[in-house]
C-alpha cells in the first residue's frame, strides 16, 4: 500500500509540475504581474477532494519548491509559498465545513493565492501601493478559480468512477 501511495504522489507532483510549466507558457491578455491560469491548482484541489488536506498540502509545497528552483528565481519562492499556503489553508477549511461546492472552494483558493502573493509583495517592496493590483487579481482569481473548479469536479467524478470499477 505504501508503494502505491508513493507512486500516486509522484504522478500527481509530476502532473502539477507539468501544469506549472504550461502555465508559464500561456500568455495572459492583461499586463498584471503574477496573473496566471493556475493549472497546477487542478491537481491540488483534486487531491484535496480525493486524498485529503494533508496530501494536498504535501503536493502543493513540493510542487512550489520544485517549480521555484526549476523555472523561476529561488527568491520568488516566498511569493509562491505564501500564495500556496493561504490558498491550501482556506480551501481545506471551506472544503471541511462544506459551505461551498468544489467550484466555490476553488474560487476561494484562487483569490487566496493572489492575496497571499500581494501581501508578500507589500512586505518585500515596503509599500502598500501593491494592493492596487488586487482588484484585477481578484477578478482573475474568480475566473480561473471557476474554470479550475469546474474541471476539478469532472476529474474527481471520473477518478471516483475509475476507482469503483
Amino acid at each position: 500500500m505504501k508503494t502505491k501511495k508513493v507512486a500516486v504522489y509522484g504522478l500527481l507532483i509530476a502532473l502539477a509540475f507539468i501544469f506549472s510549466y504550461i502555465d508559464s507558457l500561456v500568455p495572459m491578455p492583461f499586463a498584471v504581474p503574477g496573473m496566471k491560469l493556475g493549472l497546477a491548482n487542478l491537481v491540488v484541489i483534486t487531491a484535496l477532494y480525493t486524498m485529503g488536506p494533508k496530501q494536498a498540502f504535501v503536493l502543493s509545497i513540493v510542487r512550489i519548491i520544485l517549480v521555484g528552483f526549476t523555472f523561476r528565481d529561488p527568491s520568488t519562492l516566498a511569493f509562491s509559498i505564501a500564495g500556496g499556503l493561504l490558498s491550501w489553508m482556506l480551501m481545506s477549511i471551506f472544503r471541511h465545513i462544506k459551505l461551498f461546492s468544489m467550484t466555490g472552494v476553488s474560487i476561494i483558493g484562487g483569490v487566496a493565492h493572489n492575496l497571499g502573493q500581494i501581501l508578500v509583495a507589500m512586505v518585500y517592496l515596503e509599500s502598500g501601493y501593491v494592493i492596487f493590483y488586487f482588484p484585477a487579481l481578484l477578478v482573475s482569481g474568480v475566473i480561473t478559480g471557476t474554470l479550475i473548479g469546474l474541471l476539478g469536479m469532472l476529474v474527481v467524478k471520473r477518478l471516483k468512477n475509475a476507482i469503483k470499477d
